[in-house]
């Protein structure tokens, strides 16, 4: 097996080559690997198998160094999922063990792998959230009617009371996106993400036509703001944002609906809404709000330590207590400390 360890940034017609097999993601584009290699320094690690000029084989990887946790590899970071291409599924087993030797090599204290595609069935996952899939190839008629009843009231509501949506591929779409980001990261008591990352979104992604934002207004006044990407037939929802004194009228509702349209009229067949941790029961219902496949998402994390691979790794107990603190920070401090942290979080 003719592998070869690739930076998908510095290859001819990466995204090309990508869009010749149906099974592609985003998450594999080179826009995505620009925007997590400029943003935080991480080193593409793309194990890959090219046969006629065909992609035969894909195990993504990037490398992320801190100096508080060391060294790991991660398939990929501030990914939902990354599952690998594998047609030939004989040759993911000898590319894992490939990826676990030059992590003994390199010294990695751990590999992530997000997807259930990488290990046998028998392994236990790390982790493990939900994942819902929107099937967009129905008439709108069909997918509206798809939709539960009280989602289908809060779409017809958030129109009549005269929240007004606009679909925009600007950087300043992407800027009123980012201040509604810090305020909803504080009110959940997290930094947010550096603008420096969010530019390069628009940079590497939104402005090459693989992005759009989707934003709410109430008499003329942002209120709800959302990210999506896009890539070949697929679309994912990767973030939304948005004030509290309007949410009553139902913004991120007509905003998702109006994605729903548009990436139908656009050919995609598919729209993910991302991933969803099994406690967080108030985003676990809207989600199933929309008529999707719901699905489990499965993590691994090998331990280069343990030489295994670790079984219902628990959260800290005390991230709620420090979520509670977070919260009463000034939102030029948490920008500070997302610029400061976010790089060792991947």
């Amino acid at each position: 097996m003719d592998l070869k360890i690739i930076n998908p940034r510095e290859y001819p017609d990466w995204d090309a080559l990508l869009l010749r097999n149906h099974n592609h993601s985003f998450f594999h584009s080179s826009g995505w690997a620009q925007v997590l290699e400029k943003s935080y320094g991480y080193k593409p690690i793309y194990f890959t198998l090219i046969e006629a000029g065909q992609l035969a084989f894909l195990m993504p990887l990037m490398e992320v160094r801190s100096r508080l946790t060391g060294k790991r590899a991660v398939s990929l970071p501030f990914t939902d999922r990354c599952a690998p291409y594998a047609p030939k599924h004989e040759l993911l087993k000898s590319a894992v063990n490939y990826a676990i030797d030059l992590g003994v090599k390199s010294s990695w204290k751990f590999l992530e792998l997000r997807d259930a595609g990488y290990v046998a069935h028998d392994v236990i996952p790390s982790e493990v959230y939900y994942t819902h899939d929107i099937e967009l190839l129905k008439t709108e008629e069909d997918l509206f009617a798809r939709l539960r009843d009280a989602n289908q009231r809060n779409i017809r509501k958030a129109g009549r009371e005269g929240i007004c949506i606009k679909i925009d591929q600007s950087l300043d779409s992407v800027k009123s996106f980012y201040r509604l980001n810090c305020i909803t990261r504080k009110r959940h008591g997290l930094p947010p993400q550096p603008f420096a990352f969010f530019n390069n979104v628009f940079v590497h992604i939104i402005s090459k036509g693989l992005g759009i934002v989707i934003s709410a207004y109430y008499s003329k006044e942002i209120t709800a703001s959302s990210v999506f990407f896009h890539f070949g037939s697929k679309a994912i929802f990767k973030y939304g944002a948005s004030e509290m004194k309007h949410q009553n009228l139902r913004p991120n509702n007509l905003i998702m609906w109006e994605a729903i349209k548009w990436y139908k009229n656009h050919g995609v067949e598919e729209l993910n809404l991302g991933r969803t941790e099994p406690q967080n029961q108030g985003l676990l219902q809207y989600k199933r709000t929309w008529g999707a496949t719901e699905r489990f998402l499965r993590y691994y994390r090998y331990d280069f330590r343990k030489k295994s691979f670790l079984q219902n790794k628990p959260r800290p107990q005390n991230i709620f207590i420090g979520n509670s603190i977070l919260a009463r920070m000034p939102t030029s401090l948490l920008r500070i400390m997302g610029s400061l942290t976010y790089k060792y979080l991947g």
